[in-house]
């Protein structure tokens, strides 16, 4: 599958590891040398500000989606490529896996929960077929992988779309099998 552009889902603060902050200025920078575009919150704040800021300064293709209850100017980005302000957080999450050819949720809150279960609900709905993938940055998402996975022994998740889940810790291996697999079993 080639990757023209990725969402991410992230936090609209930085959190208490610099880790994330670091993870999230990687995975900008490596986006922009593979040539693949940023679609997220639209956001100068947390880590969404971090990415954005990271694929701006290597001179990569920004895409801001945001809903018009948040676009404020301490909320929203001033430098990115392209801003779209849209109605509703449902038409953003729609406009963004639109843009998109694939899914990332760094390190974040609710909303970033939300956002992610979204679009890995619609996979496995076959509304679309492309991956989603979580940097487990220092094991951030451990716990939430330990809940699919008890889900998955109780069955309420099927061992296949557990399959929709792509985990990596480090940027560029997440990065390289969101490029190159493909989603095997025709979702149902």
């Amino acid at each position: 599958m080639s990757l023209r552009r990725l969402c991410v889902f992230c936090g609209s603060k930085v959190g208490t590891d610099e880790r994330y902050r670091a993870a999230a200025v990687e995975l900008g920078q490596l986006l922009v040398r593979q040539g693949i575009g940023l679609v997220y919150g639209g956001g100068s704040i947390g880590l969404m500000g971090v990415i954005a800021d990271a694929v701006l300064a290597e001179g990569g293709e920004v895409i801001g989606v945001i809903p018009e209850s948040l676009a404020t100017e301490e909320l929203l980005h001033p430098g990115v490529t392209e801003m779209h302000v849209v109605a509703s957080m449902h038409v953003r999450k729609a406009l963004m896996a639109e843009l998109s050819d694939a899914f990332v949720a760094l390190p974040g809150g609710f909303g970033t929960f939300e956002e992610f279960f979204e679009v890995v609900t619609w996979s496995q709905l076959g509304l679309h077929r492309k991956l989603t993938g979580l940097l487990n940055v220092g094991g951030y998402y451990d716990p939430l992988v330990r809940l699919v996975d008890h889900a998955v022994q109780e069955g309420f998740i099927k061992p296949k779309h557990r399959s929709l889940l792509v985990i990596e810790e480090r940027p560029e291996m997440l990065l390289s099998r969101l490029a190159f697999e493909t989603i095997v079993d025709e979702p149902k």
